[in-house]
């Protein structure tokens, strides 16, 4: 039977891609440390795994004992904004981490390294983002997930393991933290709707981005081992149409039925307009239709709601305080 690692399986994309695999009829090895993720997301037909990326002692232990035929690296803390202020831990967690699966994976002689990078490598090119412009990440974040990139192709030259990179972007679904007040804005708006809050915006709101649905994102990722052409390449995957933060907000609300007020909060220092080009995607992956950002968020309200509103929760390591954004660490 195929054996696949997923890192972060019991984070949000991680889960869904566990998902896919489980169809798949792949076993399934999860490692999580549950940071950001939850115990619950994670598939009972999976073998679950609480630990880190950053413990290369065990991850050594894993590979020998399963004997991995992909990994699937999801696990990060991906919150570019907040990036910013937490250098340490981003880089220990989003490039170390990596570092020590790309490790074991050659030595181990996997398959196929399956990277979820971020559109945050682009920084402000001009949209739409493409495959073969060159990176300039503006962010910590995006610095680290471009940094992997580069140590998978370096890895590949020189010891031929063969790596798929994938940059989903500001996706969004069933299984989001909502309680994580520093990422994934879609999850952060229905979360303060649920409680009567206002939807707080950094700016005047018109920054766009196109807010991808996990569900055509997911599958694809699940699958792409199988898909030779895919091998060795970078990948751009979400939604094709960008919103601004002003429109995902009443859209929000209108899938939500809630009306509050937006909450308009100094503009932080982030990328303005932010989308990518999904041409290669589509040609080797034979993608042909998507989600609306309607049909996307009437999903994910249906799971919302059952879930229930989260108290949100200050990230306890800010190593920079300057020029942090004063909700960050409110009550």
């Amino acid at each position: 039977m195929i054996c696949s690692l997923v890192t972060g399986g019991a984070g949000f994309i991680g889960a869904h891609v566990t998902n896919e695999l489980l169809k798949l009829g792949h076993k399934v090895v999860v490692l999580d440390d549950l940071s950001g993720g939850f115990r619950e997301n994670v598939n009972p037909l999976a073998v679950f795994i609480e630990g880190s990326v950053t413990d290369h002692v065990l991850l050594e232990k894993l590979f020998k004992e399963y004997r991995f035929n992909y990994v699937y690296h999801l696990a990060a803390y991906a919150a570019e904004g907040l990036s910013h202020f937490i250098r340490r831990f981003n880089y220990t967690n989003n490039l170390i981490g990596s570092v020590n699966l790309i490790n074991e994976s050659v030595k181990n002689k996997v398959q196929c390294f399956v990277f979820t990078s971020s559109i945050a490598v682009y920084g402000a090119a001009e949209p739409p983002m493409r495959e073969d412009m060159t990176p300039m990440p503006e962010d910590p974040y995006g610095v680290a997930k471009y940094a992997v990139e580069l140590d998978l192709k370096a890895a590949h030259e020189m010891f031929g393991l063969d790596y798929i990179v994938f940059r989903p972007h500001n996706v969004y679904g069933e299984y989001q933290n909502l309680g994580d007040r520093y990422r994934n804005v879609v999850g952060i708006f229905m979360n303060q709707l649920m409680q009567g809050k206002s939807l707080t915006v950094f700016g005047d709101g018109t920054q766009t981005r196109a807010f991808s649905y996990i569900g055509d994102v997911a599958p694809h990722i699940a699958n792409s081992v199988n898909v030779r052409e895919a091998y060795n390449e970078i990948f751009n995957i979400g939604a094709d149409k960008d919103y601004s933060v002003n429109e995902l907000a009443q859209t929000t609300m209108d899938a939500m039925g809630i009306t509050e007020e937006i909450r308009h909060l100094p503009a932080r220092n982030e990328v303005v307009h932010a989308h990518s080009d999904h041409e290669k995607a589509r040609r080797v992956f034979g993608i042909k239709s998507s989600f609306s950002l309607h049909e996307g968020l009437k999903q994910m309200t249906s799971w919302a709601k059952k879930a229930g509103a989260k108290k949100s929760k200050k990230f306890g390591e800010i190593e920079v305080m300057e020029k942090l954004p004063p909700v960050w660490m409110e009550e």
